[in-house]
C-alpha cells in the first residue's frame, strides 16, 4: 500500500485475449492451463511485467470451485490456484506483484437466487486461501455485478488473509448500475466501509464509460481507485471477435482516467502487454489524486444510499416492522411467515420512509434464523436502507451477513457487555451503530448526563476502528404520562449532543404519548420540538400523515429542504383548506395488480381464485389484470424506479399466478407461443438467460431452456422440433461470439420460421447486425418486449 501512495501504479491486461492469439483458449477450463501449460502462462506473466505492469493478475478468474465444478474440477481448486500464482511469480521480476484473481461465482445470491451468503464466503475462502498460501501479494476480487456476492467475497479474503491487501471491483452496464442495480456511489461506500484496501470498476464498456463511474466514486471513495476498462466494445472481423480500441487510443485515455479519480490503472478485455506499455508511459510522470472524502453518515441498500446529519433531509425511519404489541404479526412470525413483514415494507416506503426499522424480536422464535429471512425478504421488495434491530447478538450478525449494503445497527448502549459485543460487529460488517444514552444505572434523568453516555459510546467506538461519521445517537423518549419533567430533557439532549458530539441523532418519537389520549397529537408536537434541536431521523409511523406534514413543514423552516422544493412538490396541488383524503378500498383485480407490481407473493393465489369466482375469465385476468402490472413494473424497471431484484420478484409473483391458472385447463391456453433459449457453445455463462426466461415465462410464452454450451445442430433441432417461432442465444465471453454467428447461420439455412434474438454483456446492437440476428437485446426487459413483437401478444 505504501508505493501507492506516490505513483500511480499499472495493472496488467486481459488473459483471455492472449491465450486467445495463442491458440491455448479453446472449449475447456482455462485454469486448467496452470498445471497443463505452465510455460505459457508463465510467459504472458512475464510479457506484462515486462511491458511495465506493476502488478499482474493471476490465471484464476474463474477458480472457485463452483465454476470449477462446470468442467468436474471442483476437487482441484488448491492445485489449479497454486499453480496459477507460481507461475506468475516465475514471470516476475522482483518487485512486480502478483494478484490473485478472484472472479465471481456465475451464481446469483439470495435473495434474488439460491446461493446463501454462507455459500459464497465458503467458496471465495477456499480459493482465496490457497492463493495466499502459495504467494499472492495482493488479492483481486473482480467483474463483481452483485454487491451481496462482493460482501461474501471481501470477507472471506479479509478472514483467510487478514495482512493482504485487498481489492473489489465491480463491472458495471451502460446505464452506470451493475446488473444487480448497484450504483457506483452506493458500491464505492459499501466497499470501503467492509475493509476494502482499493476498490473500483474493471471490464464493462470502454475508458469513457468507466472514466464516468470512476468520477462517481471518487467524490465519496477515501480509499485509492482501480479502473481495467475493455479496449472498447467487441465487433467481427471475419471469424474472429477484435475490440476497436488500440493501444495508442488507451494510452490517451489513461491520464483522463487518473483526472477522474484513480490511482491503479490497467485494462482488460481486448488487451495485450502493448497497452500495458501505453498506460505505463501516459501516466509516468502522474501522480495518484488525493482523495475528496468529507466525512458523512452514509447508510446504503444495494441499490441506493442514504445521508443522514445536519443539513440533509431529514430520513425517516418506518418502525411497524416490529412484533410488539402487534399479535397477527407476532403470530406470522412464529409460524415463520413474512407475509405482513413485506407487505409493511412496501406500504411504509410507499408513504415516505426512508429506511426501514426491522425487529422479528419474539422470546419463543429461532431470532437469527427469522431476522435473516425477514431482511432477505425486504430487501428484495424496497431498495431503501435498513435498520437491523434487535437484542440478540447472533441475530444481528447473521442479519448483517444476509444483507448486501451497509447497515445500520439497532443498537449499542453505554453498557460495557453491549459495547464489547455489539461494536466488533458493527466494525466487522462496515455498518452504521446507533448508539441509546443508557448505561448499568438506566437511562439517565438529565440530559447533561445522558451526553456522558453517548461520549462513551462513541469514544469506544472509535477505538474499535468504527469512523466517527458511521456512529448515531439516540438520546430516548420517555413517556409523558409517567416521566413529565423528562420529556424537555429528551429534547435538550438532543441540542448537547448536536452542539459536543456532532452525531446524527434518532429518537422513538412515538414513546412519548404512551398512556395519554390523542396520542397523534402529542406525537406530532413532540416531533415538532425535536427537529427543532436538531433530530436528523426520527423513527415513527409513515402512515400518520400528520407526522410526515410535519417533517416536510419542518424541512422549509430550517433550511433542509432547499427552495421548498419538496414541500411544493408536495403541497402545490392542494388548497389551503385541505380535507381529509380517505382511501378508497380496491377491488380484487386493483389487489392483485398491486401484489405483482410489489412483489407480493402472499395472498396472489387467493387473490386469482376471488377474482375467477367474480366472473373474471382466464384470459380477463392475464391480459387485463397480470400483464398490465408486469408492464407497469417493466416501466419502474426503465425509469430506474425498480431494479433487477424488483422485476425477477414480480416475475415470481405472476408465476405463482399463472401456475395457479393453468389448474383450470386441460391444455396450455395460457401459453403464448414457443421460445427456445441457450448460451452458445463454449460459453458457461448463464445468468443473464437464466433471467430472461424467468420474465419471458412469466409473460406467458412456453420456454425450452437449453442450457449453456449449447452446440449450433442442438439449436437448430429444439427450434425445428418445438416449431420455435423465436429463438434467443446468450453469451458472456467474446471468444465464443464467432459460436453465436455460426448458430445463426446455420438457424437461417435450416429456413425455420423463427427470429434469432441476441443479447450478453458482450454484445450490442451493431455488433448484433454484423452476424446477422433479428434482434438484439440490451437486457431481459427488452427480450419481452421483442417477444410480444414477434408473437404479436
Amino acid at each position: 500500500m505504501e508505493m501507492i501512495r506516490n505513483q500511480i501504479l499499472v495493472f496488467d491486461g486481459a488473459m483471455g485475449t492472449m491465450l486467445q492469439k495463442q491458440g491455448l483458449l479453446n472449449e475447456g477450463c482455462p485454469e486448467l492451463l496452470n498445471v497443463e501449460q505452465p510455460e505459457a502462462i508463465e510467459n504472458i506473466h512475464r510479457m506484462y511485467a515486462e511491458a511495465g505492469a506493476d502488478i499482474v493478475e493471476t490465471n484464476t478468474f474463474g477458480g472457485n470451485r463452483i465454476k470449477l465444478a462446470e468442467f468436474g474440477l471442483e476437487e482441484r481448486v488448491a492445485e489449479l490456484n497454486a499453480a496459477a500464482v507460481k507461475a506468475a511469480k516465475r514471470g516476475c521480476a522482483k518487485g512486480t506483484l502478483v494478484a490473485l484473481s478472484v472472479g465471481p461465482t456465475g451464481k446469483i445470491m439470495q435473495p434474488s437466487g439460491s446461493l446463501t451468503f454462507e455459500e459464497a464466503y465458503d467458496v471465495f475462502k477456499e480459493q482465496i486461501t490457497a492463493g495466499v498460501q502459495a504467494g499472492a501479494d495482493v488479492i483481486c476480487i473482480e467483474t463483481m455485478s452483485d454487491l451481496g456476492e462482493a460482501r461474501a467475497a471481501l470477507l472471506a479474503a479479509k478472514d483467510a488473509a487478514p495482512a493482504v491487501p485487498v481489492i473489489c471491483s465491480m463491472t458495471f452496464q451502460p446505464d452506470g448500475r451493475t446488473l444487480m442495480g448497484t450504483d457506483p456511489v452506493t458500491a464505492i461506500i459499501t466497499l470501503q466501509s467492509m475493509g476494502a484496501d482499493i476498490a473500483g470498476a474493471n471490464c464493462s464498456g470502454g475508458p469513457e464509460e468507466l472514466r464516468r463511474v470512476i468520477a462517481e466514486m471518487y467524490q465519496v471513495s477515501k480509499i485509492p481507485l482501480l479502473v481495467q476498462p475493455n479496449a472498447g466494445l467487441p465487433v467481427l472481423k471475419g471469424s474472429e471477435t477484435v475490440f476497436p480500441l488500440g493501444a495508442g487510443e488507451m494510452g490517451q485515455y489513461a491520464p483522463r482516467l487518473v483526472e477522474a479519480g484513480a490511482s491503479l490503472v490497467g485494462s482488460c478485455c481486448g488487451s495485450t502487454p502493448e497497452f500495458t506499455t501505453a498506460i505505463k508511459e501516459a501516466v509516468k510522470k502522474l501522480t495518484p489524486p488525493a482523495p475528496r472524502y468529507r466525512p458523512k453518515t452514509y447508510v446504503t441498500s444495494s441499490t441506493g444510499t442514504v445521508i443522514i446529519g445536519s443539513g440533509q433531509p431529514v430520513q425517516i425511519i418506518g418502525e411497524r416492522i416490529n412484533p410488539t404489541g402487534k399479535k397477527a404479526l407476532s403470530a406470522e412470525l412464529r409460524q415463520g411467515l413474512l407475509a405482513k413483514v413485506v407487505q409493511e415494507a412496501v406500504q411504509q416506503v410507499e408513504k415516505g420512509a426512508t429506511l426501514l426499522d426491522v425487529n422479528v424480536g419474539l422470546p419463543d422464535i429461532d431470532e437469527p434464523s427469522i431476522l435473516v429471512k425477514a431482511v432477505n425478504a425486504v430487501q428484495k421488495v424496497v431498495n431503501v436502507p435498513l435498520q437491523i434491530d434487535s437484542t440478540d447478538v447472533q441475530a444481528i450478525e447473521a442479519a448483517l451477513r444476509a444483507y448486501h449494503g451497509k447497515a445500520l445497527v439497532n443498537s449499542v448502549n453505554g453498557k460495557e457487555e453491549s459495547l464489547k459485543t455489539i461494536l466488533p460487529l458493527v466494525k466487522r460488517y462496515g455498518a452504521c451503530v446507533l448508539g441509546l444514552c443508557l448505561d448499568e444505572s438506566g437511562i439517565p434523568s438529565r440530559a447533561e448526563d445522558r451526553l456522558k453516555v453517548a461520549e462513551r459510546i462513541v469514544n469506544r467506538a472509535v477505538q474499535y476502528g468504527i469512523p466517527r461519521e458511521d456512529i448515531l445517537i439516540d438520546c430516548l423518549v420517555l413517556t409523558a404520562s409517567a416521566q413529565q419533567q423528562e420529556v424537555l430533557e429528551t429534547i435538550k439532549a438532543v441540542r448537547l449532543v448536536k452542539e459536543h458530539l456532532g452525531t446524527p441523532t434518532v429518537l422513538g418519537v412515538s414513546n412519548v404519548s404512551f398512556g395519554l389520549p390523542n396520542r397523534r397529537l402529542l406525537n406530532r408536537t413532540f416531533l415538532a420540538m425535536a427537529l427543532a434541536a436538531g433530530l436528523d431521523a426520527p423513527i415513527i409511523n409513515p402512515h400518520d400523515t400528520e407526522m410526515m406534514d410535519t417533517i416536510k413543514a419542518s424541512q422549509v423552516l430550517t433550511a433542509r429542504d432547499v427552495d421548498s422544493k419538496s414541500y411544493v412538490a408536495a403541497f402545490s396541488s392542494q388548497s389551503n383548506s385541505p380535507q381529509p383524503v380517505k382511501d378508497t378500498p380496491k377491488n380484487t383485480a386493483e389487489n392483485l395488480y398491486h401484489a405483482v407490481v410489489n412483489g407480493l407473493k402472499d395472498g396472489v393465489i387467493p387473490l386469482v381464485e376471488q377474482a375467477l369466482a367474480e366472473g373474471k375469465t382466464l384470459m380477463n385476468v392475464v391480459d387485463e389484470v397480470l400483464v398490465p402490472a408486469l408492464d407497469e413494473v417493466g416501466n419502474k424497471y426503465e425509469r430506474g424506479e425498480f431494479f433487477l431484484p424488483q422485476l425477477m420478484q414480480s416475475a415470481e409473483v405472476v408465476q405463482m399466478a399463472f401456475n395457479r391458472l393453468r389448474r383450470e385447463l386441460d391444455s396450455s391456453d395460457v401459453d403464448k407461443g414457443t421460445i427456445v433459449l441457450a448460451t452458445v457453445k463454449g460459453d458457461i455463462h448463464d445468468i443473464g438467460k437464466n433471467i430472461v426466461k424467468v420474465l419471458l415465462e412469466n409473460y406467458g410464452y412456453n420456454v425450452i431452456d437449453l442450457g449453456k454450451d449449447v452446440p449450433p445442430e442442438n439449436i437448430v433441432r429444439a427450434a425445428r422440433e418445438h416449431r420455435a417461432k423465436m429463438v434467443g442465444l446468450s453469451a458472456l465471453m467474446t471468444t465464443t461470439i464467432p459460436s453465436m454467428k455460426e448458430t445463426i447461420e446455420q438457424l437461417k439455412a435450416a429456413k425455420l420460421d423463427c427470429k434469432v434474438v441476441v443479447g450478453g454483456a458482450v454484445l450490442n446492437r451493431r455488433y448484433a447486425d454484423m452476424i446477422k440476428a433479428d434482434f438484439y437485446a440490451k437486457d431481459a426487459r427488452e427480450g419481452v418486449q421483442i417477444a410480444r413483437q414477434i408473437f404479436k401478444c
